[in-house]
């Protein structure tokens, strides 16, 4: 492409790695890239640098890890890569003095369609909200959160069983395809950026997700819990307390691999064993079946060494004593 674009590159985790090598393997030239400081990081606290910065280092592409985005030895040194466009994947919020820079702007990729999903978590919330397309959009950034003006969109279903890790990995290859076509359009001036109407309801917004916010509701039907479960899996993953009968005390648990199912229950007070997983009753006469479960304290497991040892009978939603 005679019209290549000088970029600057910005982003931390492996899912911005994918978009920066697709760009750094195009016609563009990736003049710099800025992620964040080395972290402490597992048991030992070891520092531990992130995967854009693997990257970076291992195809020898100049890196700044500044600790304020506001510095003016950082400013400087973005100046001087004399940089057509920032592109900025899962990065920290710019400062205007930032995005300001380069002549054709501050681009960021989310995992939306934006307007929808504004925020830290859009992939988890579009399938727990039980959506059945999602998508990526480029878009300006500016003085507010995701809601610059869009430059370019693609779409991708989201099939019934799909969790949030496959889902994440789908748009990880259309973002990455997205990010080049967006820098060609730049660089051809082909691209009009359009403004975002913002949306109400349950799909404006996707907030951080928390202990407090992925727990299950057992007061839902099975679809929901379904949704719930498979947008949150493998991680953070979703969790409930199972009363111990025999503990006499509350067991934490992590739900994986989940479908709803056409089988009723007769116990409607706690997960039940059968043949095919783990059935746990829910609102309206539903079942959501499990094949996976967690016990707090221990690995993942499938659901049949789960329960070779243990007895669900003892285990149930509500606090009962001996």
């Amino acid at each position: 492409m005679s019209n290549a674009l000088r970029i600057v590159f910005m982003g931390t985790p492996a899912f911005a790695v994918r978009i920066l090598d697709e760009l750094h393997k195009s016609a563009h030239q990736i003049v710099g890239v800025v992620t964040v400081q080395d972290k402490p990081a597992g048991r030992g606290q070891l520092l531990q640098q992130s995967a854009v910065k693997q990257y970076a280092l291992a195809n020898s592409l100049p890196l700044l890890q500044p600790e304020k985005l506001k510095d003016e030895a950082f400013v400087a040194a973005l100046q001087e890569f004399k940089a057509d466009v920032f592109v900025v994947v899962a990065f920290r919020m710019l400062p205007e003095i930032v995005w300001k820079l380069p002549k054709l702007g501050t681009f960021n990729l989310h995992a939306s369609l934006l307007p929808a999903y504004r925020g830290a978590a859009p992939i988890n919330w579009a399938i727990i909200n039980g959506d059945r397309t999602t998508g990526v959009s480029t878009f300006l950034i500016n003085e507010q959160i995701d809601a610059g003006h869009i430059l370019q969109q693609a779409q991708i279903d989201i099939t019934e069983n799909m969790t949030v890790g496959e889902l994440h990995d789908a748009l990880q290859e259309l973002g990455a395809a997205l990010t080049v076509q967006t820098c060609n359009a730049l660089a051809l001036g082909a691209v009009t950026p359009l403004p975002q109407t913002p949306i109400e309801g349950k799909r404006a917004l996707a907030p951080k997700l928390f202990k407090d916010n992925t727990q299950l509701d057992w007061t839902q039907n099975a679809q929901a819990l379904h949704n719930f479960v498979r947008g949150l899996d493998p991680y953070p993953a979703a969790w409930c307390k199972l009363w111990s009968a025999q503990k006499q005390n509350w067991v934490q648990f992590k739900l994986f691999n989940a479908c709803v199912s056409e089988l009723k229950c007769a116990r409607k007070e706690g997960p039940i064993a059968h043949k095919d997983g783990i059935l746990f009753p829910c609102a309206e006469g539903t079942t959501l079946l499990i094949k996976e479960i967690q016990m707090e304290g221990k690995k993942r497991m499938n659901y049949k060494p789960f329960l070779a040892g243990n007895d669900l009978n003892s285990y149930s939603y509500y606090q009962t004593n001996l």
